[in-house]
C-alpha cells in the first residue's frame, strides 16, 4: 500500500528518516526545523527546533542512541537531536560539504564529505574515529553500510553510478557509467537504502525512478511505485526494515511517499 504525506510548504524535501512511527522530514526552507509526522495517520505531530541548521542534505535516526542526525552543508557540521524527551541539540564540525549520513553497524555515524571526497566516521557525540579518503574521480553523494562492512556510495559529476567500496575506500564494483535512462545507466543517483537480503535501492533522481540493484552491483530492475503523477525528482530514501516501510522524499514533488508492507525491494508494489 502506497500513501503520501503531501507538501505542507512550498519547499523541497531534502531528507527523510524514521524511528518507530515518527517520520522526520527536512525541507529546503531555512526554517531551522525538522517536521515530525505520524507514519500511520500521515499527520504532522510537531516540529523540532534545530538552531543553526541551514541546508541539510542528509539525515539519519538511531534507535540505540535515541537521536537524530542532520548534516549541514552550509555550516560544515552535523547536528544531533536527542529524541528521548529533552530534544536537546548539539553539533560538531566536520569536513567541507557534508551531505549523506548513515548509522554504521557499530552505531556510529558515517558522513559523506563531498567537497573533500572522503568519508568520516564519528561517535554519537562527535569524536572523529576514522577518515576514508576516496579516489580523486569520485564525487560522493550518499552512503550506506552493508552487513559485510563494505560501503555503497552514490556518485555524481561526470560519472553517474553507484560504487561498492571496501573498508579502505577502494572501488570494488560499480554500476552505471555515463548519464542515461536505460537500465544500465543512471542520471544523478542520490538516495540509497538496503534491505534484509542485501538488495540496494537507488533514487535515480533525474530519471524519476527507483532502481533495485543486486548485492553484487551487476544487474538492476525498476521498482514500480504507484503514486499520482509518478515520482517527481526522488532524492532521499529510507527503509525501516523492522516495519517494512519505505520512505521516499521528492525534491520537485515536495512529497514524502510511504510504501507499507514491503518485505524487501523485490516485492511487487501496489
Amino acid at each position: 500500500m502506497t500513501r503520501v504525506i503531501p507538501a505542507d510548504t512550498g519547499a523541497s524535501v531534502t531528507g527523510v528518516t524514521s524511528l518507530g512511527d515518527d517520520v522526520f522530514v527536512v525541507r529546503d526552507d531555512w526554517s531551522q526545523q525538522i517536521a515530525v509526522y505520524n507514519a500511520v495517520t500521515f499527520t504532522l505531530q510537531r516540529r523540532l527546533s534545530v538552531p543553526g541548521l541551514d541546508v541539510s542534505r542528509g539525515q539519519a535516526a538511531c534507535a540505540s542512541n535515541k537521536c537524530l542526525y542532520a548534516s549541514d552543508v552550509i555550516n560544515d557540521c552535523v547536528h544531533r537531536v536527542e529524541l528521548s524527551g529533552s530534544n536537546a541539540v548539539t553539533n560538531w564540525s566536520v569536513g567541507d560539504g557534508p551531505t549523506g549520513l548513515t548509522v554504521s553497524s557499530d552505531k556510529n555515524v558515517m558522513v559523506v564529505i563531498q567537497d573533500e571526497r572522503k568519508l568520516q566516521q564519528f561517535t554519537t557525540r562527535g569524536t572523529l574515529l576514522q577518515t576514508i579518503q576516496l579516489q580523486p574521480h569520485i564525487n560522493p553523494q550518499q552512503v550506506i553500510q552493508l552487513s559485510c562492512g563494505q560501503f555503497v556510495i552514490s556518485h555524481g559529476g561526470t560519472h553517474h553510478r553507484v560504487c561498492l567500496l571496501d573498508d579502505k575506500g577502494a572501488v570494488v564494483q560499480s554500476y552505471g557509467s555515463t548519464q542515461g535512462s536505460d537500465l544500465t545507466k543512471l542520471n544523478c543517483p542520490m538516495g540509497l537504502a538496503v534491505d534484509k537480503r542485501g538488495n540496494i535501492l537507488v533514487a535515480d533522481t533525474q530519471n524519476n525512478r527507483l532502481l533495485v540493484l543486486d548485492r553484487s552491483l551487476t544487474s538492476a530492475r525498476e521498482m514500480s511505485v504507484s503514486v499520482d503523477g509518478g515520482l517527481n525528482d526522488p532524492r532521499s530514501v529510507w527503509y525501516d526494515k523492522s516495519r517494512g516501510r519505505l520512505y521516499i522524499g521528492e525534491w520537485k514533488g515536495r512529497r514524502v511517499i510511504i510504501i507499507n508492507h514491503l518485505k524487501d525491494f523485490t516485492s511487487s508494489q501496489v
